[in-house]
């Protein structure tokens, strides 16, 4: 759909850098910057502003709890980072200013001697976190932001009869419904709803970079009901009476357009460094591990264990919780089971788990079988909201229950990537491991036993590093 050029408020109505932070001091002295030599510019290429200084590529993270940003060269390496945390949650009434106000001390805080050298900027926000906006009153909010976890089951019923059954949009948190819960309220008829567009988290921080409307990625639309198969939205939704609202989309790390004169005049920035569409928190997060190759995978094992897949094949069946993203002429294919770290720390703290780790024979099995669950519930590879954890019986020896866990966890990875190879997907050939599971080598030595393919830690896992990986592509592109 066309998009109209429009500029965002003037950095004048931010606040004053400075006056009193909203945000947490001791994160604003975490930016580590890395001063690299000329040496880290063997190819000799030049920076947007025409030095001899190496070009610079800037991804920002926007998690559920703070922002982050990279800023990367073109081989990867890393000059400078940093990160500040969002006002305590339940402090939090308006998350867009929020948001603002930490994308533009993020900008701030990146060292005045790199900006001249940004050739291009890239931003990941989390998955479904929408907000809808006036396009004619330059960008006022009209609802939301409706955050990535919220569901408006009261939306459930329209959708479901409008989509193909087991539609990823067949969420109560999805973007759909919360359009569509919008759309049905009383409020959206009085208030400008023939000019609102539909934006998700990273298309409105980017909008405030470059001033354009209703522009997406298909990574984040997924979930709006766009198909990255055909590149297009389906009919049964543009047959709906607020399918103008809808964003164009394009690949993830396209150029948008130049950086606003503002924005670039008050911060230092090149003339023509460029602006980038983005991606989900989760997918940055796979791009950071540098892998695009079908059978190579990385899982995260945070609170939960969730797997992502590089298949030639796209698979979707919301029966066990597995869906698509597109990943160039690729498809990501994954789900999140609900076991992982959240079980491990409900039964032993830090020390105990490096402690117990350490008596451990990886080599050999364990032979009790468990279902670690937090609590009950589970969504892949078996979707059973009232599936009970299984954590009994428990041995003597604190180190053997641990095995224990640590082997059941394990196989609950293998069963949800042999159900990947099942419906379809290609045969798992390689994994990395991100997230705090990473670090324990016991557990990632058991892992590859039983998966029975290669397991290593990725290098980098963060996000913030995947988006700076989307602006290097989107510079490349624009040469």
């Amino acid at each position: 759909m066309p998009t109209t050029s429009v500029y965002a408020k003037p950095l004048s109505h931010l606040p004053a850098r400075q006056g009193p932070s909203r945000f947490r001091r001791k994160d604003r002295s975490e930016v580590r910057i890395k001063m690299l030599s000329k040496q880290n510019n063997p190819r000799g290429q030049r920076s947007a502003d025409g030095t001899g200084e190496p070009s610079l590529y800037l991804g920002i993270d926007f998690g559920t709890s703070g922002a982050r940003y990279a800023l990367v060269d073109q081989q990867g390496a890393i000059h400078s980072e940093g990160k500040i945390t969002y006002p305590h949650v339940d402090k939090v009434t308006n998350w867009a200013n929020s948001w603002k106000e930490a994308l533009f001390h993020l900008l701030s805080d990146i060292p005045s001697i790199y900006r001249p050298s940004i050739s291009s900027i890239s931003i990941d926000g989390t998955s479904a976190t929408t907000l809808i906006i006036n396009s004619r009153n330059n960008g006022e909010l009209l609802a939301g932001p409706f955050l990535y976890n919220e569901s408006f089951t009261d939306a459930l019923l329209t959708v479901e009869s409008i989509a193909p059954a087991n539609h990823t949009v067949c969420s109560g948190s999805s973007t759909l419904c919360k359009l569509v819960s919008w759309w049905n309220s009383s409020s959206a008829g009085l208030r400008s709803r023939d000019s609102a567009i539909l934006m998700h988290q990273s298309d409105w921080l980017l909008w405030l970079l470059h001033g354009q409307y209703g522009v997406s990625d298909y990574n984040n639309t997924l979930k709006v009901g766009y198909d990255p198969e055909t590149d297009a939205y389906p009919s049964w939704l543009m047959s709906q009476p607020y399918a103008y609202m809808l964003p164009s989309v394009r690949a993830p790390g396209a150029p948008i357009g130049s950086i606003k004169e503002d924005v670039r005049a008050q911060l230092g920035f090149p003339d023509h460094c460029v602006v980038c569409t983005g991606t989900t928190d989760s997918i940055a997060a796979f791009l950071a591990a540098r892998t695009t190759t079908p059978g190579k995978a990385v899982t995260s094992l945070g609170s939960t264990l969730a797997i992502k897949l590089v298949s030639s094949v796209r698979v979707d069946d919301a029966r066990f919780g597995v869906y698509s993203h597109r990943l160039d002429d690729m498809w990501l294919v994954g789900g999140a089971s609900n076991t992982g770290g959240a079980v491990l720390r409900q039964l032993f703290n830090d020390e105990q788990l490096v402690v117990l780790s350490k008596e451990i024979d990886s080599s050999i099995p364990s032979p009790l079988d468990y279902y670690p669950l937090p609590k009950p519930g589970e969504r892949f590879p078996v979707s059973d909201p009232n599936m009970m954890p299984r954590l009994q019986p428990r041995p003597e020896s604190d180190a053997a229950y641990l095995h224990g866990i640590l082997e059941s966890i394990a196989r609950i990875e293998a069963k949800g990537y042999s159900l990947l190879k099942e419906l379809g997907a290609s045969a798992v050939e390689e994994v990395l491991t991100a997230g705090g599971g990473s670090q324990n080598e016991k557990w990632t030595a058991i892992r590859g036993r039983v998966l029975g393919v290669p397991v290593k830690k990725a290098e980098q896992t963060e996000a913030a590093y995947g988006a700076a990986l989307l602006a290097l592509k989107g510079a490349t592109t624009t040469h």
